[in-house]
This record gives structure tokens, C-alpha cells and sequence, in this order.
């Protein structure tokens, strides 16, 4: 199957996809804790059975049965030197099963690992791992590949790259979102569409976690985006315990009436995911045949993203700044920094400029005596652990351009691609294959232009380049290429008649703000005035300081005055009430002093360290306050505790989201840790022990882990028994450390019915400790169905349950 063939097939109609795999082989006897593969292979009659009778219900598009057949999965049942074996047999049964009647995905899903910032696997190694097993599928046949029930947007990267740098198929990704609307990781289905399909994904949607009816606003977000079709898979409705079994009761009549209404909201590929069953898919088909699919229609295309936020660059939108102090070019203190490998200035920057209101930051690494390419990485990977605006990736090197685009886990702009024929060669390609944005310089190999129509004939020949590779006009932001005022008294007036050029094309322009004045005294007042007419003329954003006071409330004032759409509101919510005088910068003292004024409701710099995930400099600061008379117990609850707690604040108001709250929690043990040995034993008391564990059959455990260190830093002695446990293990080991409580997670449907497998064996065992349980899955009403003692929602919300339970 070729892209073209995928996309022809949505367009004659709603393409059905197969249902559930694991909730059906439970009921045929998978038990618990076995490698699913595994026993597929040895009862491979049983997934001949139940794929055959998906086909004959009307699916198109078979997932073959190699969901966590992954060389990490394997590794966990002892089975990884069968990583070939094992995929290639789910394949050839998928085969056998499709016939002629339908096409085969190779099924491809998350391996457990959290990648680096927020855990310990690199990038490169999880597409590794991926590839891996994509070889394996391709060695027995299959006509397109599915990436389906990832809660990570950067993994779902990672594994398009595997499928793309290995084979020309069709690729379809869909993730797993929460109540919230957005993924563990805190994406959002837009963002998620944006990002994959500019990396060239075929088809992008959501599957599992919820019913049809809550992933009708998902879909509706997707489709304003959206320039290839939409995917929905979802569950039978929410599972519910009868008589000690989880049931989903959505009859398929209403499974199928639910789906059409997705169908009509922009869902072209449709199937079931978690208690869907041949039925549901007959039902779905025969409602599905008599819908017409909506063809992609995007209402923005212009956009960069972050993994969390995305910034829309629309030529006739409100004005943005791309901050420009991530740059060690004249910066000495930086440039020294970077040099002893410390990033504190970069974060600084970072936090400073996103809160000053900046919409995209670029990041420049370019000064001697650093490997820029791996100085460009760790900035990336810290800027992005610390804030969620979208970067603009600033390099004169392809070869760095290219590593940093690849590990960005957004969509980048590139800073920038001019007219010169060794750029246009290098640079193009590799924004199309990452999906970035770019910035286009318009000089050429000769120079600079000379006349304003060499200047515009420069544009249109990168334009043309850009089409040829793939991308579009609506991929550039052209560069006013800014000259200083005070070499070239038409500097200006050049700038300002590309500016209209553009605008009339309605193409985003943006420039580099302070070239315009250099040379001259009071440098603000001619950017500033510069920045006026530039406005007028339809200049799109500057890269500039966002401090600036006089630079951006100019800027919102002018776009109130140009009626630009929501620009009123801005202006009103920026500037300060009552008198100011304004000056060419906010204060904004360098080095840890500028930590202290982040969160200002907070003691300190240990307490916003916390908050900021500065784990790096944490320990330093905690020195000092020791140095200075401080105790241990002092520092752990007048800095620390009340830090943490800030964390979990933001992160139940949905302003932060797993990676901050993994970041705080983790700057937190580094200062917990280096302040352990100094706690004399009677200086602070002493918690009760926790046991934590994901339950049998379970080998998933991100959110367990997490939990087990945000108990961990608020005192308690935690005890984690790791995933895949037993009942008995569990509840025998709370019984010999006498644990006050027992915290158990399941990411899966087919194994939290394993949660009641210990509530009634700590019952059995007259076990005192109180039990709380939590997963994707899981709900207040399991958790009293099941006589759980209580529910928490998330590892910051665990917190809180345990010490209600214990107190």
C-alpha cells in the first residue's frame, strides 16, 4: 500500500479498522502475566479465530498482533533473542487471517522507558529499539505500519522516524489521552497532529482511555489542523465491575451510533479499542457505510510547537517575539558558562523570557572553546524541561541543525535557510523530513541583494526550492534582512517595502530588531520607532529582548491601533495600571538573583529551584543555607516541602504537567539526598512506610515510579516492589515492614481486576495497611468497588491520600 492508496481509500468512505485484541484473549483464556505474543504464538488458533471474524465484520485495516513485541517488552519475559521469530509469526497469522479482504498494519506501541530529560534512555537508542522490530515485520510483508496507544509525543516521534528511515509505507499514529484532553506528557490532540503530520505521518488520531462521546472534542481540536485524515479508536465506553469482572456494557448498536457522530465531526479511520468485539465492528460498518468522510479542510497551517504549547504565525495576527537572549555572542558571562558546561544562564533566560512574554525562544550555542553540537542538545533538552514555548534552533552547521531538530520533541523553526546553493542543498531536506518551520534569509551566494527586486527574486527562489523538497510557502517566515540605519540611510525603507511585499502575499515576515539601530546612542528609541512603521507595513514578528518594556507595550499598543483580533485585551492584561516610567528594559539582575523573583509567593531560591526543576544548582544553594546556620530539618520544610507542594499546585491547575512535576520532584531527592547523611536521627520525624507496585500481569510503571519519589521526598519510607507483582508478594512484604499503607498501580484494563486479587488477599491476611490505587484506567468508583481504601488520581495527588489514610 502506497500513501496515495491510504488516502484514495478515506476518501471513498469511513475506513474500519479492527477492535479490541487483549480484553477478547482474556475472555479466551490469556492469563495474567504472560508475554501476549508468546501465547498467541503457542494458541495461535484463537487470534486466527478473532481476527477472522473482524475481517468478516467489515474491517479494512488488521493490526497484527506485535503490540509490545519490542525488544524492551521481550527482554522482561526472557524472550528478546526472539524478537524476529516472534513478530514475524504475528505477521503470517495477520496474513492468514486478512486473506485478500483486508490490509495488514504492523503494530507498533510504547516499551516503558521514559526517554531522557525525564528518564535515562536517549533518543537515538529508542529509535533503535523501534527499528529493530520494524526489520522484523518487514521481513514477513505487511502493507502499512500503525503506532498506536502512545502517551508520548516525543516516542511517537521516535518510532516514525524507525518506520520512515526503513521503509516507504504508510505510517499511522494515534496516542491515548486523558480526562484533561491531553496525553501524560501533556500534549494536546492538536499539538500531536501538528508535530507527526508535518513530519510526514499519513494518518493521526486517538485511541483507548475513553468512549467514543469524549473524543468528540479531541477530534474537533485536530481538525482545525489537520491536513490528512483522522483516526478514533475508542473503548466500548468506560469498564465497570460486575460480579468481580471487568465489563464494558456499550451495546455495539451504541458503540456504532456513537462512532458515526466522530465520523461526522472529521473521523475517517474508525474501529474499537479496549471491550469492543467482532459486533461492535459489524455494527460500526454497517452504520459507517451509509456516512460520507470529510476531506481535510485546516482552518491554520502556520504553527510551531513545543511538546506542551503551540505558537500559530499568522501575517495578519497579533505580533511576536522570538526571545533572542539564549545567544552567547557578546555575552561574556554566558559564553563562560557554556564553557564550564553549566546551563544556569540559559534556564534563566529561558524562565526570564517566557514570562516577559515571549512566543518562541531561539537558541543559539555558536562561541568558541564548546562543542556547539552537543552544547545545542543540552540546551534544548533544558529549555525544554523548563518551559513549554516552542524553540527557534539558531546554527550556521546543518550538521548541528540536524542533530538538534532530530531530538526536539515539537516542531522547530529553523534560524535560518537563505538563497545560497550549499544552504538550499543541506537545509531544505532536513526541514522537511523533521517538519520544521523555517526563517527564509533572502540573500544568495552573491551576497547581499543589491536592489529590492534581487531581494524579492531571492525569496521566490527559495520559495521554489522549498516546493521542490515538499515543503510550502506556508513552511517560511522571511527575514526583512535588517541592515544598520547608520551604514545604509534606505535600510529602513527596504525593509519596510518587503514587509508589504510579503503581507500581500500573506506570508509571515520577521526580523532581527536591533541591527536597525546599531551604531547609534539610545539605541531603544530607533527600534521602537522602527517596530511602529514595521507593524504598519505587516511585519509578522522580531526577534528581540522581550524586558523591553518600551519595545513590547509599543508593540501591543500598535496592534490594538490595527485592530488585530484579541490585540485589545492583550494590551490591557500587559500594561501596568497607574504611572510608569518607562525604561529600555525590565530589571532583571543576573545570575541566581534573577531565581528569586520567578515565583514570588515562595521563600527563596531553594523553594523556586524546586518549582523550576533546577536540580543542577540546587545542592550549591542548599549549601549555602547550612554554611549559614540552617538545619537539615529547617531547610527540608521551610524550603523544600513548601516547593514541592508549589509543584504540585501547578500541576492540579493543569499549568504544569508530567515532565515539571518529574523535574521538581527530582531537584527535590538531589537536595533530599545531600542532606541525608546530616539528619541526625531524632532531628525529624520519622513517616511510615508505603509498598508501592504494579500489579500482576502489569509491566507498565511511569506513574508508579513517579509516585514512589514524590513519597520519597515528603518523608516516607517507600518500599517499591517494582510491576508485574503478585498479590501475595505484595501484601505479605506490607505485613513484615508493617506498612501503614500499600499503593498499587495498572495501566491496563486487562489487568486491574489484579487490584481486587490483593484487597481480598489483604483481607484474607487480616493485612492493616490501607490500600490506595491509581492507573490510566482506574476510577473513584473501581476503587469502592473493589473495597480499595482509596483513589489517587496522580503521583501529586498521592500524596495527599496517603497522608489522609495514615493520619
Amino acid at each position: 500500500m502506497t500513501r496515495e492508496e491510504l488516502i484514495k481509500l478515506t476518501e471513498k468512505g469511513p475506513v474500519i479498522l479492527d477492535g479490541a485484541t487483549g480484553t477478547n484473549l482474556m475472555k479466551a483464556g490469556l492469563p495474567a502475566g504472560v508475554c501476549p505474543e508468546l501465547w498467541i504464538y503457542e494458541h495461535h488458533d484463537v487470534m486466527l479465530d478473532l481476527q477472522r471474524s473482524y475481517v468478516a465484520s467489515g474491517t479494512n485495516i488488521l493490526y497484527a498482533p506485535t503490540f509490545t513485541a519490542n525488544r524492551i517488552k521481550l527482554e522482561e519475559y526472557g524472550l528478546a533473542d526472539r524478537l524476529t521469530d516472534i513478530n514475524r509469526r504475528m505477521v503470517q497469522l495477520s496474513r492468514e487471517a486478512a486473506g485478500d479482504k483486508a490490509f495488514v498494519a504492523g503494530d507498533l506501541t510504547m516499551t516503558g522507558r521514559q526517554l531522557y530529560p525525564t528518564g535515562d534512555m536517549m533518543f537515538e537508542d529508542l529509535v533503535d529499539v523501534y527499528k529493530e522490530q520494524v526489520k522484523a515485520i518487514l521481513e514477513e510483508g505487511v502493507d502499512l505500519f500503525i503506532v498506536e496507544t502512545m502517551m508520548s509525543l516525543q516516542e511517537c516521534r521516535a518510532a516514525l522516524l524507525a518506520i520512515k528511515e526503513s521503509c516507504d509505507l504508510p505510517v499511522m499514529i494515534s496516542l491515548t489521552y486523558n480526562e484533561d484532553g491531553r496525553t501524560l506528557f501533556g500534549s494536546e490532540p492538536d499539538t500531536a497532529m501538528i508535530v507527526l503530520q508535518s513530519m510526514g505521518a499519513d494518518v493521526v488520531g486517538l485511541n483507548c482511555s475513553t468512549g467514543p462521546s469524549a473524543m468528540f472534542p479531541l477530534i474537533e481540536k485536530m481538525r482545525k489542523y489537520a491536513k490528512i485524515p483522522i483516526l478514533a479508536k475508542p473503548n466500548a465506553g468506560l469498564p465497570e465491575l460486575i460480579d468481580g469482572e471487568t465489563v464494558y456494557r456499550m451495546t455495539p448498536e451504541d458503540f456504532a451510533n456513537d462512532v458515526v457522530k466522530l465520523i461526522r465531526a472529521g473521523a475517517s479511520v474508525v474501529g474499537g479499542c479496549c471491550g469492543t468485539t467482532p459486533a461492535h465492528i459489524k455494527a460500526l460498518a454497517e452504520a459507517a457505510a451509509k456516512e460520507k468522510t470529510l476531506l481535510p479542510a485546516p482552518v491554520r497551517s502556520r504553527v510551531v510547537t513545543s511538546e506542551r504549547k503551540n505558537t500559530d504565525i499568522d501575517p495578519k495576527g497579533p505580533f511576536l517575539v522570538i526571545g533572542e537572549r539564549i545567544n552567547p555572542t557578546g555575552k561574556k558571562a554566558l559564553q563562560e558558562e557554556l564553557r564550564a558546561g553549566s546551563l544556569s544562564m540559559v534556564r534563566e533566560f529561558a524562565v526570564s523570557q517566557s514570562e516577559n512574554g515571549a512566543s518562541i525562544l531561539d537558541i543559539n550555542m555558536g562561541t568558541n572553546g564548546i562543542d556547539e553540537k552537543q552544547m545545542m542538545l543540552d540546551a534544548i533538552y533544558e529549555v525544554t524541561s523548563t518551559v513549554d514555548l516552542p524553540l527557534c534552533i539558531d546554527t550556521s552547521f546543518p550538521e548541528v541543525m540536524e542533530a538538534a531538530l532530530r531530538i526536539y520533541p515539537g516542531r522547530a523553526l529553523i534560524n535560518s535557510i537563505s538563497a545560497e546553493d550549499e544552504k538550499l542543498t543541506a537545509l531544505l531536506p532536513i526541514a522537511k523530513k523533521y517538519g520544521a518551520m523555517f526563517i527564509l534569509l533572502p540573500l544568495s551566494s552573491a551576497g547581499l541583494p543589491k536592489t529590492m527586486e534581487e531581494k524579492h527574486e531571492n525569496i521566490d527562489i527559495v520559495l521554489k526550492k522549498a516546493k521542490e523538497v515538499g515543503l510550502s510557502e506556508e513552511d517560511a517566515v522571511v527575514d526583512l534582512l535588517v541592515a544598520t540605519i547608520g551604514a545604509d540611510p534606505e535600510a529602513a525603507k527596504s525593509c519596510f517595502a518587503t514587509a508589504s511585499y510579503c503581507y500581500e502575499r500573506n506570508i509571515p515576515t520577521v526580523c532581527g530588531l536591533s541591527n536597525i539601530s546599531f551604531g547609534l546612542p539610545q539605541r531603544a528609541f530607533v527600534n521602537t520607532a522602527f517596530l511602529n512603521i514595521a507593524l504598519s507595513k505587516g511585519l509578522t514578528m522580531a526577534i528581540a529582548n522581550p524586558s523591553q518594556e518600551m519595545l513590547m507595550y509599543t508593540a501591543f499598543a500598535s496592534d490594538m491601533l490595527l485592530n488585530k483580533e484579541g490585540s485589545t485585551a492583550r494590551y490591557l492584561n500587559s500594561v501596568p495600571e497607574g504611572q510608569i516610567t518607562i525604561g529600555t528594559g525590565k530589571s532583571a539582575p543576573s545570575g541566581n538573583a534573577k531565581e528569586k523573583s520567578v515565583d514570588n509567593d515562595g521563600p527563596g531560591v531553594v523553594y523556586t529551584y524546586v518549582v523550576k526543576g533546577n536540580k543542577s544548582d540546587i545542592v550549591s544553594e542548599v549549601r549555602k543555607l547550612i554554611d549559614g546556620g540552617k538545619t537539615p530539618n529547617e531547610i527540608i520544610n521551610e524550603f523544600l516541602i513548601p516547593g514541592i507542594n508549589k509543584v504540585g499546585e501547578l500541576y492540579d491547575k493543569k499549568k504544569y504537567f508530567l515532565p515539571q512535576l518529574i523535574a521538581g520532584a527530582n531537584a527535590m531527592k538531589e537536595a533530599m539526598d545531600y542532606l541525608e547523611p546530616m539528619i541526625v536521627s531524632n532531628d525529624t520525624e520519622k513517616k511510615e512506610t508505603v509498598i508501592i507496585a504494579t500489579v500482576e500481569g502489569d509491566i507498565h510503571d511511569i506513574g508508579k515510579n513517579l509516585v514512589a519519589l514524590m513519597l520519597k521526598n515528603y518523608g516516607f519510607n517507600v518500599i517499591d516492589l517494582g510491576k508485574d507483582v503478585p498479590a501475595e508478594t505484595i501484601v505479605e512484604t506490607a505485613m513484615k515492614e508493617n506498612a501503614a499503607a500499600i499503593g498499587l498501580s495498572a495501566l491496563m484494563t486487562t489487568t486491574m481486576m489484579r487490584m481486587k486479587d490483593v484487597v481480598d488477599k489483604a483481607k484474607e491476611m487480616k493485612c492493616t495497611a490501607k490500600i490506595f490505587i491509581g492507573g490510566a484506567c482506574i476510577t473513584p468508583s473501581f476503587a469502592e468497588e473493589i473495597g480499595a481504601d482509596a483513589y489517587a488520581e496522580d503521583a501529586a495527588d498521592s500524596v495527599r491520600v496517603v497522608e489522609s489514610l495514615v493520619s
